[in-house]
């Protein structure tokens, strides 16, 4: 057997956690660069914290997901405010952004030097400045990762920086931050989460540290998600999410993803969509064509014998049917107002472009049988 497993060199989990940020940030400077969400209003208490210590302060707002131009005009208002060391709170968009400015803080060059595919992709060769990255969401677990992924409008794609390096100094995960959370944000996050504890389990190169997230993960999730939408209130379900968000992240910087990341970042980046509700809507999908094709061409392989599992959490019922899982999914999206994706713009002539841009995407090489066109396009009919 063999692992590689890496992770925030901190994470702390709990509610009310993020009253312990003045102790947590101890020695690392004075000038601070925080990172915030585009609501002037949401959480106020951790606004209040930050201002009432003995910092020189860089605010930077967050309003949609980072692009090459966000994130440059980030880094040039750090680098001038000679900023020591970053906090992010928001989303993912928001903890990507503070993972890419706390990198290039510390690194010469700029954006471009760094970026897979449109850029130089070089390697980061300095440890990034202090990063304390704390969601506000239950969905991308992207504190635990170690890439930001970065629009490219004039490209129509999303591509990332990437780097052992850019894990965040400290993950802090603290449920009542999601509380106020809208139950649209909370469906598209809360899928992101569910999807990203489903993939890696059931790719083709799975890990066994990470399984034992996903075997936790998994029915957290499908017992509570539905429970956070509809009671957004309810702590129990916030934490149990906020969880599985973080189990997520853990999950896929460590282990392959499959056909449903393999789709959503193409899609992505050439429709303005939340990447969760994009996850959501094709996830149905995806699983029922790879499990037709697992039974039809490889009925031994491991990785239906884990949808059979996951079938089974699901409906906590060791007799249930692997195509159960199927009908699962098809009903919380309903339950959870997921768009199809006719409803966020996308046609059935987008369908070739899509295809082709998404065959050999990293995450689509995870995916744990190779699916042809045909069936990928399948994929998007299913989910239009």
């Amino acid at each position: 057997m063999k692992i590689d497993f890496s992770t925030s060199s901190r994470i702390i989990f709990g509610s009310g956690e993020f009253r312990k940020i003045p102790d947590l940030i101890k020695g690392w400077g004075h000038r601070a660069f925080v990172i915030r969400g585009n609501n002037p209003t949401y959480g106020k208490e951790f606004f209040d914290i930050i201002g009432f210590l003995d910092l020189e302060v860089t605010y930077f707002k967050v309003d949609k997901e980072p692009d090459i131009e966000m994130l440059c005009s980030a880094v040039k208002l750090a680098r001038d405010n000679n900023c020591e060391f970053v906090v992010g709170f928001g989303g993912g968009s928001v903890i990507d952004t503070g993972k890419a400015v706390a990198a290039l803080l510390n690194n010469d060059g700029d954006l471009m030097d760094y970026l897979e595919v449109v850029g130089k992709g070089l390697p980061q060769k300095n440890v990034s400045k202090p990063y304390l990255a704390i969601p506000s969401t239950a969905g991308t677990g992207s504190e635990v990762t170690r890439n930001a992924v970065i629009d490219v409008p004039e490209k129509k794609v999303k591509v990332s920086m990437r780097n052992a390096y850019m894990l965040p100094k400290i993950a802090l995960v603290d449920p009542e931050l999601t509380l106020d959370l809208p139950q649209n944000i909370t469906a598209t996050t809360g899928m992101d989460a569910f999807v990203q504890v489903i993939e890696p389990y059931v790719c083709n190169s799975p890990n066994p540290m990470v399984d034992m997230f996903c075997r936790d993960a998994i029915p957290r999730a499908a017992a509570n998600l539905l429970i956070a939408f509809q009671e957004g209130s309810n702590i129990k379900a916030r934490e149990n999410m906020a969880w599985v968000s973080l189990m997520g992240g853990l999950s896929l910087a460590n282990a392959k993803l499959g056909a449903v990341h393999g789709f959503a970042g193409p899609i992505g980046g050439m429709f303005h969509a939340p990447h969760g509700a994009i996850c959501a809507c094709l996830l149905p999908a995806v699983m029922r064509v790879n499990i037709e094709n697992l039974k039809k061409n490889d009925s031994e392989n491991l990785s239906l014998k884990r949808y059979s599992e996951i079938a089974s959490w699901l409906a906590n019922d060791l007799k249930a049917e692997v195509d159960d899982s199927i009908h699962f999914f098809e009903t919380l999206c309903k339950n959870l107002k997921i768009p199809r994706l006719r409803d966020i713009g996308i046609t059935k002539n987008d369908f070739p472009s899509i295809v082709e841009k998404s065959r050999n995407s990293s995450s689509m090489k995870g995916n744990p049988v190779l699916l042809p066109d045909e069936e990928l396009t399948r994929i998007l009919d299913l989910s239009f």
